[in-house]
């Protein structure tokens, strides 16, 4: 495999964490999203207090409903964050070299892109609370990864960032 990382490439290098950043954004879940997970962890630990008393009564409390809310923490973490050189997309970096055509596919195509048209070896980070998200083509030929796919809420910026950089052209 080449520089480019796919998936199975965890590591963030330490220039793509000093870099000055051109773009940084989080994929937080919102505000409306935790309201229902949470209300279901608390039913639950309510069906499991109707049956036991005791410690066993209110231990379930204790136990789902921090449990579900560190699981949404969790999903919120993921990052998009584009440096001078890099493209980084949760855990996975890309130098910009190997960025190829970038196209930005809105909400109302994002199923087809996701679903049947989507190559079983592209890395996916896709967020579904988030509309958009944007297709990068590699052009790297020792990796076998065709393209990253990956939720944003700021596609024409991340898009212009990355068909402008010097490093692409």
């Amino acid at each position: 495999m080449g520089e480019s990382a796919s998936a199975a490439d965890a590591g963030v290098d330490s220039t793509a964490r000093t870099e000055q950043k051109r773009h940084n954004e989080r994929l937080y879940l919102a505000w409306w999203g935790w309201p229902l997970p949470l209300i279901a962890a608390g039913l639950l630990a309510a069906e499991v207090h109707m049956g036991y008393p005791g410690v066993r009564a209110w231990l379930p409390y204790l136990i789902l409903v921090p449990l579900m809310a560190g699981w949404m923490f969790l999903l919120g973490r993921s990052r998009v964050t584009i440096t001078g050189s890099r493209l980084v997309v949760g855990k996975a970096n890309l130098p910009l070299e190997f960025v190829g055509q970038v196209d930005i596919i809105d909400k109302a195509h994002k199923r087809k892109a996701l679903g049947p048209e989507l190559d079983p070896t592209a890395f996916v980070l896709h967020r579904g609370w988030i509309g958009p998200v944007v297709r990068v083509h590699l052009t790297d030929p020792d990796d076998p990864t065709p393209y990253w796919i990956f939720s944003t809420r700021k596609p024409e910026a991340v898009a212009g960032l990355l068909r402008d950089s010097p490093a692409t052209r």
